[in-house]
């Protein structure tokens, strides 16, 4: 018999099953009812790993779900793209961000930088290139000494009036007359042993040799003729300027470049003026210069009186041409710095105004103008000479007469491109 006590599991008369000591199977009992937790709204119930296998293996889901050890997360999303998930559901949860690729964006960037600047490079070479007036033909000039080493420019200041309004004329000094002459005539050598300016007087006697005309195609001999070197620009142009000057040198001129009053004045103003040293006060009324000694900054008109003053001076056409060399140097050397080239509010206004007047040979290229640029920069820096052309005196008519001796000696190291020893006047 059991010793059970009543109403306990095993009990008489109260189950059926292992221990009872009743022969007929208890009753079913009413079980109280166990309310589950309704699982949230936003989240659907998870299946099990294995589709239509129970947590028991045995393929049949089990009766009672508690909703427990299911997985299921309440009250937040699933990873990944599950209902309420991922970035911007309900659950709140934000998948973070990858790291940016600071490499690629670098390389990206570079990239992008250099086909712009290659882009504005290549637009700029053909803008200015398209500017330069190429009327001058070398190939015109008959009988040219030998080509030597370096490179030879013939740069010529013209007092060409092109452009220009009244209101310019007599504001810059320049007079009214028609037509144009040489104001300024330099050789600019750019060699292995660093560039050498060279000024010729426009006052120097020459001989005019046969030519033929850059117009009329028509040969005419030389006789002989003594005339002042700028009366050669004057009567045939630049053609009969550069066969004049070969003659009377023996060196051979590779590019002709030239710029007239207005241009030369507007790169001045381009560039925010040019600072001078002027060691000696000095005033004319004819070039419109009035000047104090020291430095100072030369706006384009000032610098158009400081380079055209001779009759201000003991040496005239002399000291004129010492003041031309010193000026054009330090337009060069303060033209070509970071703060111009790098600027496009600087760079373009001063190339502008030097290419709208600038008149070269057929074939100059921009290359060979920025190579002679440069080579002007360079007689300031140190590396170079600048001189007037030796002279042995005067002719019976006035005009400056060259040291043949000297200036064949000067021409045989230009030639050969070597260190100029030779004094110039």
């Amino acid at each position: 018999m059991s010793d059970w006590p009543e109403g306990r599991n095993g009990g008489p008369g109260e189950r059926y099953g292992r221990g009872s000591a009743s022969p007929q199977p208890e009753s079913a009992r009413a079980m109280p009812h166990v309310r589950r937790r309704p699982a949230p709204p936003q989240s659907p119930p998870r299946i099990p790993p294995q589709q239509g296998q129970g947590h028991d293996g045995y393929g049949e889901a089990p009766a009672y779900d508690s909703g427990y050890n299911t997985g299921q997360v309440y009250g937040g999303g699933q990873r990944g793209g599950g209902q309420g998930g991922g970035r911007g559901g309900d659950s709140g949860y934000v998948q973070p961000r990858a790291a940016p690729n600071w490499g690629r964006r670098i390389k990206v960037g570079t990239l992008t930088l250099v086909v712009v600047l290659l882009a504005v490079s290549i637009g700029t070479y053909f803008w200015a290139d398209g500017k330069l007036k190429r009327e001058v033909d070398l190939a015109k000039v008959i009988d040219r000494p030998s080509e030597g080493d370096g490179t030879n420019y013939l740069i010529v200041g013209s007092d060409s009036r092109e452009g220009m309004t009244a209101e310019d004329k007599k504001k810059l000094h320049t007079g009214s007359a028609e037509g144009k002459r040489t104001d300024s005539m330099m050789i600019l050598h750019d060699g292995s042993n660093g560039p050498t300016m060279i000024s010729l007087p426009r006052d120097s006697n020459v001989e005019i040799p046969s030519f033929v005309g850059s117009e009329s195609g028509k040969k005419f001999a030389g006789t002989g003729r003594q005339v002042k070197l700028n009366a050669a620009y004057a009567e045939d142009g630049p053609e009969l300027l550069v066969r004049t000057v070969e003659f009377n040198t023996g060196l051979r001129i590779d590019h002709y470049v030239e710029i007239g009053f207005g241009g030369f004045a507007n790169i001045v103003d381009a560039i925010g003026g040019v600072e001078m040293d002027i060691p000696k006060a000095f005033k004319d009324k004819k070039s419109g210069a009035d000047f104090q000694a020291g430095k100072q900054t030369l706006n384009g008109e000032q610098s158009l009186a400081f380079v055209r003053t001779r009759y201000a001076f003991a040496g005239s056409d002399l000291d004129r041409t010492k003041n031309q060399q010193k000026f054009l140097a330090a337009l060069a050397s303060q033209t070509a710095t970071p703060s111009t080239i790098l600027n496009p509010f600087k760079l373009y206004p001063t190339m502008g105004a030097g290419l709208d007047t600038l008149i070269v040979d057929k074939d100059m290229s921009l290359w060979s103008l920025g190579n002679m640029f440069f080579a002007m920069k360079g007689v300031t820096g140190g590396e170079g000479t600048s001189m007037n052309i030796p002279l042995s005196g005067q002719s019976v008519n006035g005009n400056l007469v060259w040291d043949k001796d000297k200036v064949k000696q000067l021409v045989e190291q230009l030639k050969n491109d070597e260190k100029v020893t030779v004094k110039g006047s």
